[in-house]
């Protein structure tokens, strides 16, 4: 690719930032943010690093959409965490009003851009995002199921001291507490994970998927999770700026897959150049589809406190 921007320089922005220009996924990578200084700083000292890491992508910042001009991807990670008296529902509309905002600037600057989308709550924003920019849902999907897996297989391969690389697994529906991971189709190098764990231990790594931002959270007091939604939204992108057509979870805009309607819900993805090049329907157990109907329905009722008409 030619360029790739990244809106948002904070800490995931700039982390995936940084990723990209190391795997050199495009020409040049531009971050965007409203605080002048921020991006252009971060972009300096990360150019700066490119002698010492071996990449020759540019790295540039900017407060001006015009220097995303042209990028083929974007990688959306603006928005506010939640402040002292403010409520759910107030993150929620300022977060949908931040990303309409940059949505329509994408489209204005960048008609034929793909997006991924990485601000929380995460299925909702990507769903402001595909009707404030009007791009086809081919072209907008959502980071959560790949960092989701990721969190699930890192605490499995804790749980049986073995490596990630064996652990095989799928996490679905929205990115919350709703999540629903996959245990029929969890294996250690083709081997099911319940012959492996018994049904309480796997159940308690499930509960530790749930809240793993969460427990993050907990432990940073200030902050959330960067290293890994940044990695998790890089293989998204490196998977449609190579083609590689990788089956990916991502969140997804769906027209009757999985019996839902006119919501994004974390689902099996095949992304490649065009972005999303197909969703994959898997049989799902009766307690897995319960689950997924579930998360749906939680994803549905925030959508419905948003005015998006």
């Amino acid at each position: 690719m030619r360029k790739i921007t990244v809106v948002g320089a904070g800490n995931v922005g700039a982390t995936a930032a940084q990723r990209l220009a190391e795997l050199e996924l495009a020409r040049e990578v531009v971050m965007i943010d409203v605080a002048d200084g921020i991006p252009q700083g971060k972009a300096l000292d990360q150019w700066e690093s490119a002698p010492v890491e071996g990449f020759d992508t540019r790295v540039t910042g900017s407060t001006d959409y015009e220097a995303a001009r042209g990028s083929e991807l974007f990688i959306v990670t603006a928005g506010i965490a939640r402040k002292p008296g403010m409520s759910r529902d107030d993150l929620l509309k300022t977060n949908a009003d931040i990303v309409a905002s940059v949505s329509r600037e994408i489209a204005r600057v960048a008609p034929d851009a793909i997006i991924i989308m990485v601000s929380n709550p995460l299925d909702v924003m990507s769903y402001v995002a595909m009707k404030a920019s009007g791009f086809p849902r081919e072209r907008v999907v959502g980071m959560a199921g790949v960092l989701d897996t990721a969190r699930y297989r890192s605490f499995i391969a804790l749980e049986l001291d073995c490596s990630v690389e064996d652990i095989q697994a799928l996490v679905l529906g929205g990115h919350g507490d709703t999540m629903v991971p996959l245990v029929s189709y969890t294996t250690v190098s083709g081997i099911p994970l319940t012959q492996l764990l018994p049904t309480e231990k796997i159940e308690e790594l499930i509960d530790r998927t749930r809240k793993g931002g969460a427990e993050i959270v907990g432990y940073l007091k200030t902050g959330s999770a960067y290293y890994a939604p940044s990695s998790a939204a890089v293989q998204m992108a490196e998977a449609i700026a190579r083609n590689k057509r990788r089956i990916l979870p991502c969140a997804a805009y769906l027209n009757g897959e999985y019996g839902q309607e006119d919501l994004f819900l974390g689902v099996p993805c095949k992304l490649g150049e065009e972005g999303l090049v197909d969703i994959l329907e898997v049989e799902l157990t009766d307690h897995e589809r319960g689950e997924l109907e579930k998360s749906a329905e939680a994803v549905r009722s925030t959508i419905a406190k948003l005015d998006l008409d």
